[in-house]
This record gives structure tokens, sequence and C-alpha cells, in this order.
């Protein structure tokens, strides 16, 4: 879990490998508790309000509010990537995370596909543990 969690991290702009499932899953479980965690600590939870057409808007900026904003990017980054990098371990291009541009049913497609057990060979044969 921490590996995966080290690798995740390091191999933030690596998208010419593979992760397998629980180099994804991993990071994503950590990721929802350590945000969790920073809002109710910070109370950032409290900056950001919801407009009437659902959009996210922050109220206030100040340091914290910064940190969160920064944190978020660099963990959508890092995300993008093993996301990547995860297709590629079920042998698909990187070009199938074009499907969150369908409303609803295309993260399901990307969700199914991302919960799947490896597919060997591929055309990405070194691992992220590798690099």
């Amino acid at each position: 879990m921490i590996n995966a969690y080290k690798e995740y991290w390091n191999n933030i702009t690596v998208m010419n490998a593979s992760s397998t499932r629980a180099q994804y899953w991993w990071p994503q479980v950590i990721n929802y508790f350590v945000l969790a965690l920073y809002t109710s600590l910070t109370g950032t939870y409290k900056y950001i309000d919801f407009m009437s057409d659902g959009s996210k808007v922050i109220r206030e900026w100040n340091s914290v509010t910064i940190i969160f904003v920064v944190i978020t990017f660099l963990i959508w980054l890092a995300n993008f990537t093993v996301r990547a990098r995860r297709l590629h371990d079920r042998d698909h291009s990187n070009w199938w995370i074009l499907f969150y541009l369908l409303p609803v049913i295309g993260n399901i497609i990307i969700f199914i596909t991302l919960i799947l057990p490896s597919k060997q060979p591929t055309r990405w044969p070194i691992n992220q543990s590798d690099i």
C-alpha cells in the first residue's frame, strides 16, 4: 500500500508504463482520506460553496484555500497519469480517457475498465515499479 502510494507520486509525469489494480486503487483510497482529513482539520469545506447550477465556487482566497487548490491540482495530475498507466495495463490507449467527456456513461465505462484485472501481454510491458 505504501509502496503504491510512493510510486504514485514518484511517477507523476510518467505515462508510458502500466499500473496494476493495487497501484491504481490504493492511492485513490489514500487521497480520499487525506483530502477529507485536510478539509475537516482546516475548515476548507467552509470556503467552497455550491452555486445554483451545481458548480463549485471558492468564496474566499486565503493561504489554506490556495494550498488546497495546489494539492487538488497535483492530485488531479497524478490521477490523470496513473489512470493512463492503468489503461495501459488493460492494453488500452490513453485516448480512452476521452470517454470522460460522455456524461455518466463515460464514467461508467472507465470505472469498469479500471476495476478489471490486468491483460497480458500489453503494448506497455514496463510497470511503474520498474521505472
